[in-house]
């Protein structure tokens, strides 16, 4: 059966209606692998950088965060971790390769135990372990971070421009970045691009909070 062609305001709308029970990461899984999202639909959150891959906000409350990742040929992000949180990927264009990495040690072994957060991050010895490569493209599977695999670097593929559609729950507000050649991990806070359509990425700093504002966003249809 063809997937079922939807905008990305019935996306909102759908994941909105699953709040009442926790998000499974199978769950989110089965429903992502059953849609198509309407690109058109897309359009006003698909603002592309010269300088790097952009962030586009396009809803986002307590218990989940949706955003338009777009790319151009050579961006990447760096090798990062998703606090432990659960994760989906689609790419609408393009092609993108999402490479996972397995934690298996650091220096600073005590910065992991917070609360709230995988970890403090500044460590100056780590060791991760590089894993399989996955080629995600329109009509592909659909990319998932969880709590066990929660590592990885996405890199664009060829010379196309890419555009994804990521879903974090809950909303992520920080992550951590590792420079395997320096040695190094840090906390990288995480801001947008635009938000709902606006760019704001060269007025906005860090967001004290991301909810103010939710009953503002613009119908989605």
């Amino acid at each position: 059966m063809p997937p079922k062609i939807v905008s990305v305001g019935d996306v909102v709308e759908t994941l909105r209606g699953f709040e009442p029970e926790p998000f499974t990461r199978d769950r989110i899984l089965g429903y992502l692998s059953e849609v198509e999202v309407d690109r058109a639909s897309l359009e006003p959150y698909a603002h592309f950088s010269a300088e790097r891959y952009t962030r586009n906000l396009v809803h986002v409350d307590e218990v989940f965060e949706l955003m338009v990742l777009c790319w151009q040929p050579g961006q990447r992000t760096p090798i990062h971790s998703h606090n432990g949180q659960l994760g989906w990927m689609v790419t609408v264009r393009g092609a993108l390769a999402v490479v996972e990495y397995k934690y298996l040690g650091c220096n600073a072994p005590e910065n992991q135990q917070v609360s709230g957060l995988d970890c403090l991050a500044g460590a100056t010895e780590i060791h991760l372990d590089r894993g399989p490569v996955h080629e995600c493209a329109p009509g592909g599977p659909v990319a998932t971070v969880d709590k066990t695999h929660t590592i990885h670097q996405v890199v664009v593929q060829g010379r196309e421009p890419a555009v994804s559609l990521h879903l974090y729950s809950r909303p992520i507000e920080s992550c951590v970045a590792y420079d395997l050649k320096a040695q190094r991990c840090w906390r990288r806070e995480l801001s947008f691009h635009s938000r709902y359509g606006q760019v704001v990425a060269e007025v906005e700093g860090p967001a004290p909070s991301r909810l103010a504002g939710r009953r503002e966003l613009p119908v989605l249809r």
